[in-house]
């Protein structure tokens, strides 16, 4: 399997601890995510280190037995050390004081740090389940819940497994995962993940239900809102997501993978320290080895091993390992990493070998631009509260994030379509309704269209002599008026005359003053088709003619600066009986550029009668 199919992997720089053996012990925290390394009791050394540690924690304390638990708070600023199930010690002397307290019979608890929820296990069944919130110091109670056993034979008393729950947050949501096994005697294909969303407010609501389609050993992982499977048997994990759509039931909605069961992709674990030598090859890491340990979201522990990594979704793979293009854009939007792996699959589905079709390219810019749009309203919506002084009153008011899934009008330019029009072996047709399909997208969802856009089109139908398209997508205003627009159309002049009365209806619309006109034209060094404008509207006799021959000669094109010279020395001949410029006009450099490129006899005599 190559490289390109594998779409999880370990990262690359993961937590190097001492392995676990008869003298160390390996510990976890889940909620700052560090490995204790406790030798002998503490007493020969504790070492602690966390993903984001540069420098690990190392300290002794007193061999007083075994320890079961060790936890820093959070900041790493009390550690606590528990050796019996009744006690906990904290090696410096402290006061502690009891805020609240319920009694429960508790058969074990779990602990999500992200959302400080707690949840505890009662009944006998174990599967009544009773959460609590921390927050600012205080412990609130929320509804309990019943987790739904499956059948069991009538041999076998069921109960609930803490090794089948996990919590995670899941899109901005507390949802806490069920695997459950099916038993032999039902007709079930195999195990699911039943999802149940714990809300702040309310009551605990089954929402989600993940077919495995098989059985055997699990463990969970939440990445990038993804909720991962591992299959230890197959040694292969599936991936869903749950904003996907899935088969609604009326009450809960059934999803199935993604994608198809992939390995994680090989881990070669590099050789380290002084005994290295060149010769030595990394040595492959056994993945799913059953001395792996998962945590939440996206831990995975090997206590042989001695390492801790963060499990990664790779999104380049998975473009191709799922043909339907809006599924996959549906996908790609809710990730974290999307903009550059969606500009890729804009430009594939426009490449020659890969070409979508012209529903399937409109279904992936409408999406597209369904996230840009959120992104614009939800901009001018906090703008106006801005305006309207909202963000003093309310400290919630927030500026809204733009994630990769926002993608405007310059990044699809710049990386998709500006390439996409030069591509000589495709057909014009084909390039103009590509380009048309994304204008009429961001009409559609009424986004301004960049003038870019337009000139895009207007360049793709110049080049193809399309002239009599052009004319039909300016007449029924397919292309919006702007000021850019008409400049370019004034240029279009030598190549089709009625794009000069096409640019001045539109100038005219615009209500555009005349020598913005003239300015915006020289800028874009279209100094003959600003001559043209100006003489059209009759206005050459006023115009400075420093100014026109500055903007020829920045253009570097020698004819061009002959034509516009000629031009001013015949107006001065017919204004003023000479053609030399008066020493007002300031053009004794232009006229010495003259003489050195075309020698002094091109210069104009005074004509006499």
């Amino acid at each position: 399997m190559g490289e390109e199919d594998y779409y999880l992997e370990l990262c690359e720089r993961p937590v190097q601890f001492e392995k676990a053996n008869p003298v160390n012990c390996v510990f976890f925290d889940e909620a700052n995510k560090q490995v204790f390394a406790v030798r002998s009791g503490g007493a020969t050394g504790v070492v602690v280190k966390g993903p984001d540690d540069r420098n690990p924690i190392s300290f002794r304390m007193d061999d007083k037995g075994e320890v079961k638990c060790i936890k820093f708070s959070l900041e790493n600023k009390i550690l606590a050390v528990q050796r019996t199930s009744k006690t906990v010690v904290l090696p410096e002397k402290r006061s502690l004081k009891l805020l609240k307290s319920h009694n429960l019979n508790v058969n074990w608890y779990m602990y999500c740090p992200e959302s400080a929820v707690i949840l505890l296990s009662t009944t006998v069944l174990e599967n009544v389940l009773q959460p609590f919130h921390f927050r600012a110091g205080t412990m609130s109670k929320l509804p309990k819940f019943e987790i739904e056993l499956p059948a069991a034979p009538k041999s076998t008393k069921p109960s609930l497994s803490e090794r089948d729950i996990a919590m995670a947050t899941i899109y901005g949501q507390l949802y806490v995962l069920f695997l459950r096994h099916h038993s032999r005697t039902s007709n079930s294909t195999g195990a699911e993940v039943v999802l149940y969303h714990l809300p702040r407010e309310g009551a605990c609501k089954k929402m989600h239900i993940l077919k495995l389609n098989r059985t055997g050993k699990f463990a969970l992982n939440v990445v990038d809102n993804l909720v991962v499977v591992h299959h230890q048997d197959t040694e292969t994990s599936v991936i869903f997501d749950i904003k996907l759509r899935g088969e609604f039931d009326g009450s809960v909605t059934f999803h199935h993978p993604v994608l198809p069961a992939r390995s994680i992709q090989p881990y070669q674990i590099p050789i380290a320290g002084p005994a290295a030598v060149t010769s030595q090859s990394p040595v492959p890491c056994k993945l799913y080895s059953s001395s792996w340990i998962v945590f939440q979201p996206d831990i995975i522990i090997s206590a042989s091993q001695g390492y801790l990594w963060n499990l990664q979704v790779k999104l380049e793979p998975i473009v191709n390992l799922l043909p339907d293009k809006g599924r996959l854009m549906d996908f790609l939007l809710q990730r974290k990493e999307c903009k550059m792996v969606i500009l890729s699959v804009c430009s594939q589905m426009l490449s020659e070998s890969d070409r979508a079709s012209l529903p399937v390219i409109a279904t992936v810019f409408d999406k597209l631009n369904h996230e840009y749009k959120k992104y614009l309203d939800a901009e001018q919506s906090y703008a106006m509260a801005v305006e309207a002084g909202q963000s003093r009153s309310s400290p919630l008011l927030k500026r809204p994030v733009r994630t990769q899934a926002v993608l405007d009008q310059s990044d699809v330019y710049t990386h998709v379509l500006s390439a996409f029009v030069e591509k000589k072996e495709m057909p014009h047709k084909f390039v103009i309704a590509v380009l048309m399909e994304y204008i009429r997208s961001l009409n559609q969802f009424q986004i301004a269209v960049q003038h870019y856009l337009h000139e895009l089109v207007i360049k793709t139908l110049v080049q193809h002599n399309l002239f009599y398209m052009l004319h039909q997508f300016l007449q029924y205003h397919v292309l919006s008026d702007s000021k850019p627009l008409a400049c370019l159309l004034l240029s279009l002049e030598s190549f089709y005359p009625p794009a000069h009365q096409l640019s001045l209806d539109m100038l005219k619309r615009l209500s555009t003053a005349n020598d913005e006109i003239v300015e915006v034209l020289l800028s874009k060094h279209q100094v003959l088709a600003a001559l043209r404008f100006i003489r059209g509207i009759g206005g050459h006799d006023n115009i400075s003619a420093r100014k026109f021959l500055d903007a020829a000669k920045q253009t570097e094109d020698n004819m061009l600066f002959y034509t516009i010279f000629r031009f001013f020395e015949q107006r001065n001949q017919r204004l003023r009986g000479s053609p030399n410029f008066t020493p007002g006009e300031h053009c004794e450099e232009h006229v010495a550029f003259f003489k050195q490129i075309f020698g002094d006899q091109a210069v104009m005599r005074p004509t006499t009668f």
